[in-house]
């Protein structure tokens, strides 16, 4: 049986009129996958409504750049990253989730149903709308980010950390979330270089107290990363300190471990004319709830999430946004 209902098409603007677009109606749209996606999907289809889910251009979210994970409930002896996200997929799809592989390029949440633009072609109208888009970590664009992705690079000290008990890392950045991930690597590692740019820090003055008094931090002041070194995985930096000076030169650490604090971007852009965000873009959502500022629409996962960041409390805001919008689907009827 069909997921929705077909409805008679429009003419796109895109296309000066000459190509018509695509319209489907649905009851309940998911944009974005990775644990609070899928999580939400599950919810959603044994409740009978039918969901469309919109993976978006990476399939699973972040998780599937990270090799193991060990620290959600379920998988005593860990798994990787991508097959966690297969396994809440195919969970996903078992109960009916119309699971599609495509991007929402433009949205309008003026109205209901919502209408949110896949593909930049294909219009889909949303009696309510699940946000699960996640966030995107910021790298420095080294290319050696990319090499030694999930062999040594890191944008999460909370998810990867353990993997360096006892070894030596380095943390990039100067905010808060840098000193947190220090800090935390701290009470594991044996030693954390923390690169910071400037010679001072953006972070909060409490948090840089507790970075310098910290024994096994040390802070690299006036430092940029130039690349990484190692065999397949990381096993040193070369740095450059005082940069553009008469003072400049290169500098070489041995790390295991490469973690970036700089922060991260929600995915939130396309919904930032009708939802309401932080200065950062983080959706805000009413406290307890997945409920955003328009009836209807809930986000849930990294796209409103700017303290935890990780899949276990992913995959529980993916749960109540379900939840939420099945219970505004069924005071609509």
């Amino acid at each position: 049986m069909a997921l929705f209902e077909k409805m008679g098409n429009i003419e796109s603007p895109q296309n000066d009129n000459k190509d018509m677009a695509e319209t489907e109606k649905v009851k309940v749209l998911i944009v974005g996958s990775g644990p609070a996606g899928y999580t939400a999907a599950i919810y959603a289809a044994r409740a009978n409504l039918s969901p469309v889910m919109y993976e978006g251009l990476q399939p699973g979210g972040q998780l599937t750049t990270t090799t193991d994970v060990e620290n959600f409930p379920g998988y005593p002896s860990g798994i990787t990253g991508p097959e966690m996200m297969e396994d809440l997929k195919k969970q996903a799809g078992r109960f009916g989730t119309d699971i599609r592989f495509g991007m929402a390029t433009a949205t309008d949440l003026s109205q209901r149903p919502f209408k949110v633009t896949v593909d930049g072609n294909k219009v889909i109208e949303a009696e309510a709308l699940i946000i699960a888009t996640g966030a995107t970590a910021k790298y420095l664009g080294l290319p050696d980010e990319t090499k030694y992705a999930g062999s040594g690079v890191s944008a999460c000290a909370t998810c990867d950390g353990f993997f360096y008990r006892g070894k030596d890392v380095a943390v990039v950045g100067g905010g808060d979330t840098a000193l947190e991930e220090a800090m935390y690597l701290a009470g594991l590692c044996r030693k954390v270089y923390l690169i910071v740019r400037r010679d001072v820090f953006r972070a909060s003055k409490v948090m840089q107290e507790r970075a310098m008094n910290t024994e096994n931090i040390e802070i690299l002041w006036k430092h940029q990363t130039k690349g990484l070194l190692g065999d397949g995985v990381v096993e040193g930096a070369t740095l450059v300190k005082n940069m553009g000076t008469p003072e400049e030169e290169e500098v070489k650490i041995a790390i295991d471990g490469f973690f970036l604090g700089i922060g991260h971007k929600p995915n939130s852009d396309i919904f930032a004319d009708y939802i309401d965000t932080n200065e950062v873009g983080y959706i805000k959502t009413v406290p307890g709830s997945a409920k955003t500022n328009v009836e209807g629409v809930f986000a849930c996962g990294d796209v409103q999430d700017d303290q935890y960041r990780q899949a276990v409390t992913a995959a529980g805001s993916g749960c109540m946004a379900a939840i939420d919008a099945e219970r505004f689907l069924a005071e609509q009827a």
